[in-house]
């Protein structure tokens, strides 16, 4: 077994599913809006300090993803009108930001679980706790189930899928290990997990490889016109990972209202949202009853658990 929760299959032998309206390149876009506390290190950067000297306050690395939520929130709110979007949200964004929260619940996106503040959930002392207050958040405040989740800079314990779906949830987006949705197993039943694109993410091609403007499209266009060819065989999912302070900055906008337009050209192409998505894959492919539920990894002598990945904060997300 290569881990605990989904099952492997080699992709062109997976069971053809029935695309969502006769449309089978599903496009699903994904804002993520965080909430970075000003009196607190930054959780990534685009200045490194003098002398290499991380500093409380950090202004320069601060105002970075504060422009993303007072100007490029506005352009991507222009950008998508009328693009099913699933918005990954801080829930302190409710209390820090809230006419922000307004325009969101007023867009109609669908908010994703996505933790409190932007800190990764194996740096907080409560897990369970920190999923349970930004779950709760939400719910109150727009009077909606939340679906789905997508951790802070995709991380995960080896307890959070079990808790996930002990808590309702839906769906997960940290595994990004395949084209299509796969069901994965918990200790409380099935959760989708719905892969989350990492080749096409703003905050890996910008923030951390640092490329220019042209590689995200560029990335896209080729991944589209790869998909279009592999459709004949089913469905295929773009993910299109953004992010306000990287996407929606004066250079980079434009690009992607462009791309977005040449998407709607496409009769194959139908946006949905990730609740939209689970909705359909439940359908075309049910959960197959008695499959195995999953068990936690076994530790070592040491005490540490032998499947254990990298405890490594991951910057992307």
């Amino acid at each position: 077994m290569s881990n605990p929760r989904i099952a492997y299959e080699l992709a062109d032998e997976r069971a053809r599913l029935a695309p969502p309206g006769g449309k089978p390149l599903i496009v699903h876009v994904v804002v993520n809006v965080e909430v970075w506390p000003f009196d607190q290190p930054m959780p990534r950067g685009i200045l490194s300090p003098p002398h290499g000297q991380a500093a409380v306050p950090d202004i320069p690395n601060w105002s970075w993803a504060e422009y993303g939520l007072r100007v490029g929130m506005a352009r991507l709110f222009r950008a998508l009108r009328g693009v099913p979007v699933t918005c990954a949200i801080n829930s302190g964004v409710i209390r820090t930001y809230p006419r922000l929260a307004e325009r969101i619940l007023e867009a109609k996106w669908e908010w994703m679980g996505h933790g409190v503040i932007q800190r990764s959930v194996k740096s907080v002392p409560d897990e369970r706790a920190m999923i349970t207050e930004a779950l709760d958040e939400i719910v109150t405040y727009t009077g909606k189930k939340v679906r789905g989740w997508l951790g802070p800079g995709l991380q995960e314990t080896f307890d959070t899928p079990d808790i996930l779906k002990e808590l309702g949830l839906d769906y997960v987006c940290e595994w990004c290990l395949d084209d299509l949705p796969s069901w994965m197993t918990t200790r409380h039943g099935p959760l989708v997990s719905i892969p989350y694109g990492l080749e096409t993410n703003d905050s890996v091609i910008y923030a951390q490889e640092r490329h220019p403007t042209s590689e995200m499209f560029e990335r896209l266009e080729l991944t589209l016109e790869c998909y279009l060819r592999e459709i004949e065989t089913g469905p295929r999912i773009l993910h299109i990972p953004l992010h306000p302070h990287l996407v929606g900055v004066p250079h980079r906008i434009g690009r992607l209202e462009r791309f977005l337009a040449a998407l709607r050209k496409h009769k194959e192409v139908i946006f949905l949202t990730g609740g939209a998505i689970v909705d359909w894959f439940a359908s075309a492919m049910p959960h197959k009853t008695g499959a195995a539920v999953s068990k936690r990894p076994a530790r070592s002598s040491s005490g540490a658990r032998t499947s254990a990945a990298s405890s490594s904060k991951a910057d992307a997300d």
